[in-house]
């Protein structure tokens, strides 16, 4: 099954998907196999790999790791063209849409388009939305480029319908890794009722609720990634997995 279906099929059945963003530059290859195995039994419905930067990590280990540990999908967030690899289960084929640096709207895509197709990995078209998020975030330095501002939902919206419009076939609204602040519950519902594609939302989720709220609001893929980066916080994964999954939850 392609992922893109299998994304589809998790939001029909459980009314959204929990995905994890796995850094290697962040989470050890020995922690890796035990990470997999616990988010797979905790609900988590897949895996994002990558990072800013990919310094110590090997992207092809992890993608095993994961892989075999879980059975579950593993796709590419490649930070840069360097970091798409051979056999995750797909890539996200970002364009930076809230920017304005060609680089991140066409130009990265072109240089790593002819790769793409030979080595036969699944392409997810997304229209990538920064949110400002109460700090300069990572993904923010290295692009080069502004966020959205928060109280200004309708740039946000009329972003993400353009990247339909465009054949993009997700939307990923980011607030940023280690965002202070998700991105707002308002540019959340206008997005997502805007839109008729499946709408991402992660940076700055860091605990169930504030994933449950993101769900209600129209969001139909969660990810968090930096607030497991601490060993700490893994006994909570399957509370956000149960907050997202909405469809499962028994009430008594």
């Amino acid at each position: 099954m392609k992922v893109y279906n299998y994304l589809e099929q998790v939001i029909g059945e459980k009314g959204a998907s929990f995905l994890v963003l796995v850094d290697p530059d962040k989470l050890s290859p020995g922690k890796t196999a035990e990470f997999a195995k616990m988010t797979k039994s905790a609900g988590v419905d897949g895996y994002l790999l990558g990072g800013s930067l990919l310094l110590k990590g090997n992207m092809e280990e992890y993608i095993s790791l994961l892989q075999k540990n879980s059975g579950l999908p593993v796709i590419i967030f490649p930070g840069s063209v360097s970091q798409v690899y051979p056999g995750a289960d797909a890539v996200l084929y970002i364009s930076l849409v809230s920017g304005r640096n060609p680089d991140h709207l066409i130009g990265n895509h072109v240089m790593a388009a002819p790769y793409i197709k030979k080595i036969g990995i699944e392409t997810l078209s997304t229209g990538y939305i920064l949110v400002e998020s109460g700090k300069v975030t990572t993904a923010e330095y290295m692009s080069g480029s502004k966020p959205i501002p928060r109280d200004k939902p309708e740039i946000a919206m009329a972003t993400a319908l353009a990247s339909e419009f465009m054949g993009m076939k997700l939307i990923y609204l980011e607030g940023g890794s280690g965002a202070e602040k998700p991105v707002p519950d308002i540019m959340v519902k206008m997005v997502s009722s805007s839109v008729n594609i499946p709408v991402i939302v992660g940076g700055g989720i860091k605990d169930a609720a504030t994933a449950a709220q993101k769900v209600k609001h129209g969001a139909k893929i969660i990810v968090t990634g930096n607030h497991f980066e601490d060993e700490e916080n893994w006994e909570s994964i399957k509370d956000f997995a149960s907050a997202v999954h909405y469809k499962n939850q028994v009430i008594i």
